[in-house]
């Protein structure tokens, strides 16, 4: 809380936004989306993809990766849920590049993971964007019906809302 009773948050590095779709092909790559490339700092063409917690993928750029990890070395090593959580996270990391196309190849262990096929989305997630097969996603974000998300909402944003920063 600020001297003023007001809540004050961290800046964010980046904050994407939006939800794009886009197609594997036989070989494992897709085309980066021309919208989400707009929000990308100029010339990036490396990135760190990963496990999602959902079945998704986690797409980071380098810097937003960076961030992370040095959030990660703070966590106590003697901790064994610390030690394993590491493992997991880290063991699932990989530096992918763009191609001359602007096409990214995705490990087939990640694709695994998420379930994809061939039709992907690309959803923003604050700092980050999450690929997800595009039934997955569908399922995933009908499970709400509006009243639910009308109180998750509330829920998770409800304290932030009544200070007035929202």
């Amino acid at each position: 809380m600020s001297g003023n009773g007001e809540n004050t948050f961290p800046a964010l590095n980046m904050s994407f936004h939006g939800q794009y779709n886009s197609t594997i092909d036989a070989k494992g790559r897709f085309l980066l989306p021309a919208g989400l490339r707009k929000q990308l700092p100029e010339g990036e063409t490396r990135f760190m993809i990963n496990r999602g917690f959902e079945k998704c993928i986690t797409f980071y750029t380098i810097n937003e990766w960076d961030v992370l990890v040095a959030k990660l070395s703070q966590l106590n090593e003697f901790d064994a849920k610390a030690r394993m959580f590491r493992k997991i996270f880290m063991g699932g990391a990989i530096e992918v590049e763009l191609d001359s196309a602007g096409r990214m190849l995705i490990p087939q262990f990640l694709k695994d993971h998420a379930g994809l096929k061939k039709d992907i989305v690309l959803t923003a997630d604050i700092n980050k964007f999450e690929i997800w097969d595009e039934d997955g996603y569908k399922q995933y974000i009908n499970q709400l019906s509006d009243d639910a998300f009308s109180a998750l909402a509330n829920e998770v944003m409800g304290n932030l809302s009544s200070n007035n920063n929202i």
